[in-house]
């Protein structure tokens, strides 16, 4: 993993941004990984260059709000990032 965020609160919730499997794309293949700590593991590729550094301020905003995953989804659109659903 390049960056991981766990949440502050005492929740389970964690956000990574890790290198791409079987890298490709212009971003040198970045994915953002997301599992709730209980029942919930999602992983979306990044599409487009953006830089790691954006991506982990959106990452460690998200993670620390109630609702971390429409938070991401905010962050991300804040930032102008396209995500692919890679699993999940």
């Amino acid at each position: 993993m390049m960056a991981t965020f766990h949440s502050s609160s005492g929740g389970f919730d964690f956000l990574g941004l890790r290198p791409a499997r079987g890298s490709g794309t212009e971003t040198g293949g970045l994915e953002i990984v997301y599992d709730d700590g209980v029942r919930r593991r999602m992983v979306w590729r990044v599409q487009g260059k953006t830089p790691a550094r954006g991506l982990d301020e959106a990452l460690k905003s998200a993670v620390n709000q109630k609702r971390v995953l429409p938070a991401l989804y905010a962050e991300l659109k804040r930032r102008g990032v396209m995500i692919e659903v890679v699993a999940g």
